[in-house]
């Protein structure tokens, strides 16, 4: 496999050895993680210009997302306009910051929009991401999810977000989701790969520390938490939970790999929490889209609407901030 690196130079992830005995030595402490996560909120606070700042950050860092039974052309188009425009420009003037080129991270779409999504974006400079491997279930015949991801890239996908089989980890066959993993990544090629573990439904925070390591052995660029159709979704302390094994990955192997959390995140305050965590136990470098992704549709237009409040004092209604 060709070497490959990400946009600031950092090598991208290219897996290693499945190592059984690092994933079934791997243990969560749920009490402490729930202590730790309780206190987020009242150590870390930003307000005014700082909060504004931390709100433009996680802007650039959103996958605006569309993944809905009636999706049309037309509202992707709309959402893809969105995307290179997110914040309206006398906000961005009255904040200084009208000459920077602030975009959203990705879009994010089914596999029938990626051509939709990559001609309304044109050179913007903003990846199409596609759901993919039978998304949000997962249960598709494997050779018809790998054929799934090759179409999307062959579309214009730069990434791809595929849904593991739940089955593989609740079972305890790593070997199996390893080898699952590691089909998603060929098959993806040089687009980057999302593994979303749909921590919902993997029932224990060992569980989804366990499928973390065996996702990022087996290639993956990132580990996302939802698909955002189960009935838990993002969550503070599964976030904990694999952001610390992001970072037993880095220091055992040298190599990045980046973090989305989904669904649920609708609220800028919430944002900022998971922001701040981030920072915390991971650094600066993953505050920004190269290792840090937001899946969320509604969140971009409740950040608009706090960085109004910000510069204007007053709160305008949710429909003035239209997300597509």
């Amino acid at each position: 496999m060709r070497r490959q690196t990400l946009s600031n130079g950092w090598p991208r992830n290219p897996g290693m050895e499945l190592d059984l005995s690092w994933v079934l030595d791997t243990r969560i402490n749920l009490s402490s993680a729930e202590r730790r996560v309780a206190s987020l909120p009242g150590r870390r606070t930003v307000k005014k210009d700082a909060q504004a700042a931390w709100l433009l950050k996680a802007v650039t860092c959103i996958d605006l997302t569309t993944l809905n039974g009636d999706d049309t052309p037309e509202r992707v188009k709309r959402l893809c306009a969105k995307a290179m425009n997110p914040v309206r420009l006398d906000i961005l003037e009255a904040l200084g910051m009208n000459r920077r080129a602030i975009t959203t991270g990705a879009i994010c779409v089914y596999h029938r929009y990626v051509t939709t999504a990559v001609e309304a974006l044109g050179d913007s400079g903003i990846p199409v991401a596609a759901v993919s491997t039978g998304f949000p279930a997962g249960l598709s015949p494997h050779h018809l999810k790998v054929k799934e991801i090759e179409a999307s890239v062959a579309d214009g996908a730069k990434e791809i977000d595929i849904v593991i089989t739940r089955e593989h980890v609740l079972t305890g066959d790593w070997l199996a989701l390893y080898r699952e993993m590691q089909d998603y990544r060929a098959a993806s090629g040089e687009a980057h790969v999302k593994a979303i573990l749909a921590t919902g439904d993997l029932k224990t925070l060992r569980n989804v520390a366990r499928a973390s390591l065996v996702c990022m052995m087996a290639g993956a660029d990132f580990i996302k938490t939802s698909t955002g159709k189960e009935g838990v979704n993002a969550t503070l302390g599964v976030t904990l939970a694999m952001l610390r094994m992001i970072r037993a990955y880095e220091e055992r192997t040298g190599f990045k790999v980046g973090y989305k959390p989904a669904g649920g995140i609708s609220a800028a305050k919430d944002i900022l929490n998971y922001q701040f965590l981030m920072k915390d136990e991971l650094g600066r470098e993953w505050l920004e889209p190269d290792l840090f992704r937001i899946g969320a549709s509604s969140l971009l237009a409740d950040i608009e609407r706090q960085l109004e409040h910000h510069v204007t004092g007053a709160y305008s209604a949710l429909n003035r901030h239209p997300i597509g």
